[in-house]
């Protein structure tokens, strides 16, 4: 995946808040799973007849 969906400096920051670091394959592994729940929420919409994407769509 070309595209970061998370917010980096975010997710360094709760990292390092934790006394750990982050790895850039994390960073990667973590955009492809928003990437992933987030298809598989707009088609949960879609299969229930809606155009927008709720929380409920996301579970």
């Amino acid at each position: 995946m070309a595209e970061t969906l998370v917010v980096v400096s975010k997710v360094k920051k709760m990292a390092k808040e934790a006394g750990m670091r982050t790895g850039a394959d994390a960073i990667e592994k973590l955009s492809q799973m928003v990437a992933d729940k987030v298809k598989a929420g707009m088609e949960k919409a879609k299969a229930s007849g809606k155009k927008t994407v709720q929380a409920s769509d996301l579970d």
